[in-house]
């Protein structure tokens, strides 16, 4: 049976090239809302840390009906650390949108998603966003696209792909990059055209792959899934079977299910093949499991995950400020949070260590696991992490292996030299090199640890003009020992509460990252040394009154202001004995060792034995 009434499509494309600007016009024009609604801006983009951050991290499913036939459409994130989330939701559909940029062209996130839908079969239409930018280049950009598929070794079929141009901001689309269109339209008829309708047999048993999770207090875990054979309906018993044969069938009922139309989801009681739906009544069910009736327990593969790259490790507060702030500070705390995020995180693993109070987390990147220790300090939770650590594998010939990324770098020209010094310092190959436009862009293949810390030096580089995008391209062979931080930490000498008369003398010795009136403690880091070492400061220190000054003189002392890090920023500062206390209210980066003196003799001890070599 197809289902002619039914299209089931995804929206892919590089990081801020338009998805959820457009599944906003589509939602407008087909209906969704209401002529008097106050809509807000990229809708689809429901969480705090999205809308902040103008990035989407989680995938999502909307729905809309077109000439009497609905759509799903599932609006997936852009960023490379998300593409767990993308390479999963592409089982539930039967094409996708590939959206490019009109000036960027394809970037290494369109190329990594794109070959995953190629590999699975999938119908493409191409849709070249943003052609009303004033420095467009459509055409070019529709061949640089062409390129992309004939390295993908994409079929003839798939290579045929219609292309429409748009601009999703202005809600128009046309078939020629010379014309501005008026409304979306031509995209619509071309997806209905050119998608295939989803087929399946209302008379086999019944099989639905859940490809997504979400989680509600009240009815528990919701399973979400295109129903590939039979039929579901409400209240009836299925059997959950897992592909890779880990867990025994479990037995269960379908006491909720729900279809997507527009932004919510609205009950139903039976769905057809090809229908994505969510149901909840399923206790234990996980991302991957087959929802089977009873009789026929036929599990449906499941794709894989490509896996992590990088490592961090979570462990409890053991600071002298330790549980002031937070609610939940206990390790059973992180455990069971940790345990709840790989609910619905199929990139991220979370592993156990010799320690009872810290833990292995192990995801796709450093954006990856900042968006998890962002949300969790959100939450209430207090913790500390370590610094970042590229996982390292052997190949069959017993060599060790490294994480690599394809880097391109969107540059001024006047930039190109130091971009390249510095990446080469980091042990980058420069593979490819063009102009565009004004600029330059540059390609590279890094080694992932290379990167850690380099984005803030790019943007000093580039004068916060440069544009950085990387995406995972492989193990290789291990490249050797990189120049770490080329600077040390000023590190505070005593506990109490930092005074203007210690904070100027200690800003001549480097960068603030306090103020006065902020509370410290000895071994934490109050700021960056030009120097490539450690310096103690006091910045408790007071000035004393005497029959010559006053105390109250202090408020002549001029303080530059300090430098706010970020938690990304922050990240990237940490040194391999420094980590990062991470509270609801604060992010206090400081030495592991907090005792000066030992600090001091396991720094001594390690130039002698230096020497010794």
């Amino acid at each position: 049976m197809i289902r002619n009434d039914l299209r089931n499509i995804a929206i892919i494309a590089h990081v801020d090239h338009g998805k959820t600007t457009l599944v906003d016009e589509l939602l407008k024009q087909c209906g969704v809302f209401r002529d008097n609604q106050a809509v807000a801006d990229r809708v689809m983009d429901s969480g705090d840390l999205e809308r902040e951050r103008g990035i989407t991290i989680l995938a999502k499913n909307t729905a809309v009906n077109y000439n009497g036939v609905k759509m799903n459409i599932i609006d997936t994130p852009g960023h490379a650390d998300f593409g767990g989330e993308v390479e999963r939701i592409l089982k539930m559909v039967n094409g996708v949108l590939l959206l490019v940029d009109a000036y960027e062209g394809p970037m290494p996130q369109t190329r990594f998603v794109l070959q995953r839908a190629l590999e699975l079969g999938l119908k493409v239409v191409i849709v070249v966003n943003k052609v009303d930018r004033p420095d467009a280049r459509p055409e070019e950009v529709v061949d640089e696209i062409l390129e992309l598929l004939f390295d993908l070794e994409a079929t003839d079929e798939q290579l045929d792909s219609p292309v429409i141009f748009a601009s999703a901001r202005a809600g128009t689309a046309s078939l020629s990059c010379y014309e501005q269109g008026t409304d979306l339209r031509p995209l619509l008829d071309t997806i209905l055209s050119h998608i295939p309708a989803p087929e399946g047999d209302e008379t086999a048993p019944l099989q639905m792959l859940v490809s997504s999770i979400d989680y509600n207090e009240y009815v528990g875990r919701i399973a979400i899934g295109r129903i590939e054979g039979g039929v579901m309906r409400q209240g009836q018993d299925i059997v959950l079977t897992d592909y890779h044969g880990q867990r025994p069938n479990q037995k269960a009922k379908v006491v909720n299910l729900y279809t997507i139309e527009g932004l919510k989801r609205v009950p139903v009681t039976e769905g057809r093949p090809g229908d994505i739906v969510a149901l909840s009544g399923i206790e234990n069910v996980n991302i991957g499991d087959t929802i089977c009736h009873p009789d026929f327990p036929q599990p449906l593969p499941f794709v894989k995950i490509s896996d992590p790259t990088v490592e961090m490790t979570f462990m409890v507060n053991n600071s002298p400020f330790a549980g002031r702030e937070g609610k939940f500070v206990t390790s059973r705390n992180i455990r069971d949070r940790l345990n709840r995020e790989l609910l619905k995180d199929v990139s991220l693993r979370v592993e156990e260590t010799d320690s009872t109070d810290a833990f292995r987390v192990l995801g796709r990147g450093e954006m990856h696991l900042s968006i998890l220790i962002e949300t969790m300090r959100r939450e209430g939770f207090e913790f500390a992490v370590g610094s970042p650590h590229v996982l390292l594998q052997k190949n069959e010939d017993g060599e060790v292996t490294e994480p690599f990324e394809y880097l391109v770098c969107d540059v001024p020209e006047n930039s190109v030299g130091n971009v390249m010094e510095k990446l080469g310092a980091r042990k980058a190959e420069l593979v490819k090199m063009n102009p565009v436009g004004s600029r330059m862009r540059l390609e590279f293949i890094v080694p992932a640890r290379g990167l850690f810390g380099y984005r803030s030096e790019f943007m000093t580089d580039t004068r916060g003009e440069g544009i950085l995008n990387s995406v995972f391209h492989g193990y290789a062979p291990y490249k050797g020992e990189l120049s770490s931080r080329q600077t040390g930490s000023l590190v505070a000498f005593e506990n109490g509460e930092s005074i203007t008369y210690g904070l100027f003398n200690a800003q001549e010795r480097g960068q603030l990252f306090i103020g006065p009136g902020v509370p410290v403690y000895a071994g934490m880091v109050i700021g960056v040394s030009p120097k490539n070492e450690d310096i103690v400061v006091n910045v408790c220190k007071r000035k004393h009154a005497s029959n010559m000054r006053a105390s109250g003189s202090d408020e002549a002392l001029r303080l530059v202001p300090p430098r706010l890090m970020s938690l990304e920023q922050s990240l990237e500062f940490l040194a391999e004995d420094e980590i990062l206390e991470v509270t609801p209210e604060n992010l206090r980066i400081r030495k592991a060792e907090l005792d000066h003196g030992i600090r001091a003799a396991a720094l001594s001890k390690k130039r002698a034995a230096a020497k010794q070599g």
